[in-house]
């Protein structure tokens, strides 16, 4: 991803705010796969079963796209500020819409959809400590909108490893667990996805 690829999303957030319709188009669709692992992040294991993500994802494109006028920030961290703001209350909405239906503390579920890492992707330690670290590509304060839309384009099982190791930055041994694989294979396949995310990144360069 080149440096000049951080100020897309500027241009077109410009663009649409003059009624370039084909500029909102683009830029609604370039933050859908961002707001779904986003939307991912905010979801407990217990509502997975009562909401689907893309009910939480389709409400907050909704939502954004219906408030776009309302937009007044004038950097790409404040549309990304903004959108999170819009997915938090949609996160809370749900956690309260459903609070009845389960025995937990309600403050808690709330708390949960509160919360926000500062950014979508977290760094994760390396199988080897003494190899260069892959991880590095997702760890640059690259525009995060983009990376996610190029995270989105790779084969679903090379998604799920990064979503879980560097989103969730879970222990190969439960990424293990959780693909059904042995931690050697998915030691490997997030080595794989990693570099074909570094490539599909340094191709639009």
């Amino acid at each position: 991803m080149s440096e000049k690829d951080g100020s897309i999303i500027f241009s077109l957030l410009n663009r649409a705010r003059e009624g370039d319709d084909a500029a909102r188009d683009e830029l609604f669709e370039k933050c859908r796969a961002y707001v779904g692992f986003m939307a991912r992040s905010q979801m407990e294991t217990w509502m997975n079963a009562k909401i689907d993500a893309s009910d939480l994802i389709q409400q907050t494109m909704m939502d954004a796209h219906q408030g776009f006028d309302q937009f007044r920030g004038q950097s790409e961290g404040e549309w990304v500020g903004w959108l999170k703001k819009i997915l938090q209350h949609n996160a809370i909405d749900f956690c309260r819409r459903y609070k009845g239906t389960e025995k937990r503390d309600a403050n808690r579920e709330i708390s949960f959809a509160q919360s926000q890492s500062q950014s979508l992707f977290r760094g994760a330690a390396e199988p080897d400590a003494e190899v260069e670290t892959p991880s590095e590509v997702i760890m640059r304060k690259e525009n995060e909108i983009l990376l996610a839309d190029e995270l989105s384009k790779l084969p679903e099982d090379y998604q799920e490893v990064i979503y879980l190791r560097n989103m969730q930055q879970l222990p190969f041994k439960e990424i293990a667990d959780q693909m059904r694989r042995s931690q050697g294979a998915v030691q490997m396949l997030w080595l794989r996805a990693i570099k074909q995310l570094q490539e599909q990144m340094q191709h639009g360069d």
